[in-house]
């Protein structure tokens, strides 16, 4: 059976995500191996947060409440009052997350890292999706927000949990 070129593209779209991400690891890896085999079980230290900046604090409630509102919104009816509403949240709180992003480093030394693409892409898709709804273009906008659910919330969300980020020192440090 031949590939179609959506999965084609599907296929190509993976290879890159994943390149993306051994690139954008890759200089931390040795150190991200080592301290792999000192995860211990604890409660939570929230005590680092303490030394945490206020934009990091922005970022993380932000990217909270927009993987709270979309597990909702992809869990009901879509096109209810209740939809759009909580939709509209969404696209606030995914804004937030993405535009506080851009003022957090570390996995780079002091510069962007590979991840803030990430960052750019929901800068440019979130209005892109708005727009796509309002002009009734519904496979348009169903795919660009769950592609910035699973990719801008999931993906990015799993990569705070790299050895020496905060997520990963406050839960298993």
């Amino acid at each position: 059976m031949p590939l179609t070129r959506a999965a084609i593209l599907r296929l190509i779209a993976w290879i890159v995500g994943i390149g993306v991400l051994i690139v954008a690891t890759g200089p931390r890896m040795p150190d991200m191996l080592r301290r792999l085999g000192d995860i211990s079980l604890h409660a939570p230290n929230w005590a680092l947060w303490e030394r945490v900046s206020w934009i990091v604090k922005l970022h993380v409630a932000s990217a909270l409440a927009a993987f709270v509102i979309g597990s909702a919104i992809l869990l009901q009816r879509k096109g209810s009052g209740l939809h759009k509403t909580l939709g509209w949240a969404w696209v606030f709180a995914m804004a937030s997350t993405a535009i506080s992003s851009l003022w957090i480093t570390g996995l780079n030394g002091d510069s962007w890292s590979l991840v803030h693409l990430l960052s750019g892409w929901t800068i440019i898709a979130l209005p892109m999706g708005v727009w796509a709804i309002r002009n009734r273009k519904v496979q348009i906008h169903r795919r660009a927000m769950t592609g910035m659910f699973v990719g801008g919330l999931l993906v990015a969300g799993a990569l705070t949990f790299i050895p020496g980020r905060i997520m990963f020192e406050t839960f298993f440090g």
